[in-house]
């Protein structure tokens, strides 16, 4: 399967990374772009992070269309333009969460001529929009991949190597439901800690008194409101758990200052480091 066209819908953050990343690591293809916002297609064209735009009757001649917008727009825009997909043509989504796309697509694509994987780069920013995009963006990041039961082997093969190509260290093959039980604890949990986190009474007089782990802490709580609310609630029944685990085991701290506890503080101290340098072992 040779990629010679690709077509990128949805130019912000993501998409505009994939465009500018695959101009760096892919000569020989040639990339458009679609995007309802002008502006993002005129500074996409004028970085060279696309050959031109991508018009509707151009669609079915695109070797690969990655998907960047938001979930339940990709499936909206897939269901759409599924008769005009070129035999053979490889669509991957870029979405966030992917029961909800998934369970919708497979079956849509499942017989036909063009291929579907679900895809989610792992990597992001706190700012959105094409400006926001780099060349580098994914660099040593992971690629999941979530192809159905019944794809061509050779397909998927086909997708691995591509973004391996573009410089994403790990491809991870999955399945759609593990893909969201794990994203709701690596991800969304942790834009739940930093919005709830930055919302303190002391944060406006931080200046002075704050380093790395105020940054760290606080960095995704610049969020896009809008995305994220779609994401948080379409991934409901993974994230609820874990938003809930955290406030157990927050009470245990708690609980630990308020009975003045520091054998049971240092414990939990203890427990917490542990965990953590056994995850940089593995």
């Amino acid at each position: 399967m040779k990629i010679r066209k690709i077509g990128i819908i949805g130019l912000g953050l993501i998409g505009g990374s994939l465009a500018r990343t695959i101009r760096l690591h892919i000569k020989d293809v040639l990339l458009y772009g679609m995007d309802i916002n002008p502006e993002s297609l005129k500074l996409a064209l004028d970085m060279e992070a696309i050959d031109a735009p991508l018009e509707e009757d151009g669609i079915g001649e695109m070797d690969m269309i990655l998907v960047a917008l938001y979930p339940k727009t990709i499936v909206t825009w897939i269901k759409e333009h599924e008769t005009a997909f070129k035999d053979g043509a490889l669509v991957i989504d870029c979405g966030g969460i992917k029961e909800e796309i998934v369970s919708e697509l497979f079956p849509l694509a499942k017989g036909k001529r063009w291929h579907f994987i679900g895809g989610h780069p792992m990597a992001g920013r706190e700012i959105s929009g094409f400006r926001a995009s780099r060349d580098d963006l994914f660099d040593k990041a992971s690629m999941i991949l979530i192809p159905s039961a019944d794809e061509d082997p050779e397909v998927v093969d086909v997708a691995r190597h591509f973004f391996s190509d573009i410089g994403f260290r790990r491809i991870q093959i999955t399945t759609a439901d593990v893909h969201d039980e794990m994203i709701a604890y690596t991800s969304q949990l942790a834009h739940v800690c930093s919005s709830a986190y930055v919302k303190s009474r002391l944060a406006s007089k931080h200046r002075g008194f704050s380093a790395g782990s105020f940054a760290d802490m606080t960095r995704v709580a610049k969020i896009n409101e809008d995305m994220w609310t779609e994401l948080f609630f379409l991934n409901q029944k993974n994230l609820l758990p874990e938003v809930e685990g955290l406030i157990e085991r927050l009470c245990a701290y708690r609980d630990a200052l308020r009975d003045d506890d520091h054998v049971r503080m240092r414990e939990l101290l203890l427990e917490g480091r542990l965990i953590k340098e056994s995850l940089e072992e593995t």
